[in-house]
C-alpha cells in the first residue's frame, strides 16, 4: 500500500486564511491527506457547511483527500443521521473517522453508502472491534484505520501497546494512520495542547525522527501531524523522507575520509541475513570498495550503540565494510566514522534480516 504524509485542521480554531496557505504550502512538499475536526462544532448548520465546505473543496482542488472526525453530538447538532450522510458527501469530504464506535453492524452497513465515503475507525484499542465489523461482512475498501493523538502530556500510547493494536487492523489489509506533532504548532481540538502525539515516546521528537518511527514499523500508511501549524520547515523536511526504507541521519567524525563518506551517503545498504547481535552488517560495500586505502584513524575508544564504523586496512578481507554498532565493542581494525543522531536511534530495532537502508548527513 502506498504511504502517505497529511496535515490537521481545525476550522473552529483557526483562520480561514491561513488554513488555505498552510495547504497550499503543504502541497507543494508533497502532503495529500487532510484530518479535519469537527468535534468542536457549535455554529448553526448553515454556517458550518459553508465554512467546511469552501475548505474542503480548495483542499480537492490540490488533490487532497479529506476525513472528518465526527461523534455522535455533531450528527445530533446539525440534524443529520448516520443514515443519511449527504450532509458529507455535500460538503466535500472523502470521508468519515468515527470519534465513537457502534456495534459492528452498524459500521459495517455505513461502508455501503451510496457516496462511498470511507468510514474511517478508533484503531487505539486493543479489542477485537474490527474483527466483529468484518464479521458483518464490511466494505473494506471504504473501511480505515485511525489511531487518536493525546493532547496531555503523559497520556499517549506505549509502544508495544500501539503494536498490538495497530496489527489487528494492518493483518486484515486495512489501511491505517497515526498522529506525529509538530514542535511548533499551538491548535488543536482542546484547551490542553502538550504536542498532538499518538505515541508518548514521540512527544518530544523532531516530526521527521517520529514518522520515520512510524513507516519503519510497517504498520501505518498514512502519518499525519496532529497539530497545526507545522512550520515551513517541518513540511519540507517531512515531505523529504523516504516513506519505504529508513533513512539514517548522520554525524560524521572530524578525521572522516572521503571513501568512507562515499561508502556511507552513496550505496544502498542491506543488513546481512545471517545477523549478529553486536553490529548490522553492510558487506557489498566491501566487494565494491576493495582496493581503496583506509588508513586507520579512531580506532581506540570504546564502540557505542548507534556509533558508524568501517573496516580499515587491518581488517583483511573486511576493509571497508559498514557495520552499525547495537553493543559496545573495541576493534582496532574498525574506523569510528559517525554516529546516527540521537533521536533517530529508535529505528535501530526495525533493520531487520535483508532491511534495506540508507545514510543522510545531519
Amino acid at each position: 500500500m502506498k504511504r502517505s504524509l497529511g496535515i490537521s485542521l481545525y476550522p473552529d480554531h483557526s483562520d480561514e486564511k491561513k488554513d488555505r496557505e498552510y495547504i497550499e504550502t503543504a502541497h507543494r512538499y508533497g502532503f495529500n491527506r487532510i484530518f479535519m475536526s469537527m468535534l468542536e462544532v457549535t455554529e448553526d448548520p448553515v454556517i458550518v457547511q459553508k465554512k467546511f465546505q469552501q475548505l474542503i473543496l480548495f483542499a480537492k482542488s490540490l488533490g487532497f483527500e479529506t476525513i472528518l472526525d465526527v461523534a455522535p453530538a455533531i450528527f445530533e447538532q446539525l440534524g443529520i443521521s448516520y443514515d443519511d450522510l449527504r450532509f458529507f458527501h455535500e460538503i466535500g469530504a472523502d470521508g468519515i473517522r468515527l470519534d465513537e464506535g457502534f456495534d459492528g453492524r452498524k459500521e459495517a452497513a455505513l461502508t455501503y453508502n451510496p457516496y462511498q465515503l470511507a468510514i474511517e475507525l478508533n484503531m487505539s484499542n486493543d479489542v477485537a472491534y474490527l474483527d466483529n465489523i468484518l464479521t458483518y461482512q464490511a466494505n473494506t475498501p471504504f473501511l480505515y484505520g485511525c489511531h487518536n493523538f493525546y493532547p496531555q502530556e503523559g497520556t499517549g500510547l506505549p509502544y508495544d501497546f500501539f503494536e498490538s493494536c495497530s496489527k489487528r487492523f494492518k493483518n486484515q489489509g486495512i489501511r491505517t494512520a497515526a498522529f506525529v506533532t509538530s514542535q511548533t504548532g499551538t491548535i488543536g481540538p482542546w484547551d490542553v495542547n502538550d504536542g498532538l502525539a499518538t505515541l508518548e515516546i514521540h512527544r518530544h521528537l523532531p516530526v521527521t525522527a517520529a514518522a520515520k518511527h512510524l513507516f519503519a514499523t510497517n504498520l501505518i500508511d498514512d502519518v499525519i501531524i496532529g497539530n497545526a501549524y507545522a512550520s515551513e520547515k517541518e513540511l519540507e523536511a517531512l515531505g523529504k523522507i523516504d516513506r519505504y526504507q529508513t533513512v539514517f541521519t548522520i554525524e560524521f567524525v572530524p578525521r572522516v575520509n572521503e571513501v568512507e563518506r562515499q561508502i556511507v551517503l552513496d550505496e544502498q545498504h542491506v543488513r546481512r541475513g545471517d545477523i549478529t547481535a553486536q553490529v548490522v552488517r553492510s558487506t557489498e560495500v566491501r566487494k565494491k570498495y576493495r582496493m581503496e586505502e583506509n588508513k586507520a584513524h579512531d580506532t581506540a575508544v570504546v564502540f557505542q550503540r548507534g556509533d558508524v564504523v568501517i573496516g580499515n586496512d587491518g581488517f583483511g578481507k573486511y576493509k571497508n565494510e559498514l557495520q552499525i554498532v547495537l553493543e559496545p565493542h573495541s576493534d582496532p581494525r574498525k574506523n569510528k566514522v559517525g554516529t546516527i543522531v540521537s533521536e533517530e536511534q529508535l529505528l535501530l530495532p526495525f533493520i531487520k534480516p535483508w532491511s534495506k537502508f540508507k545514510f543522510i548527513e545531519k
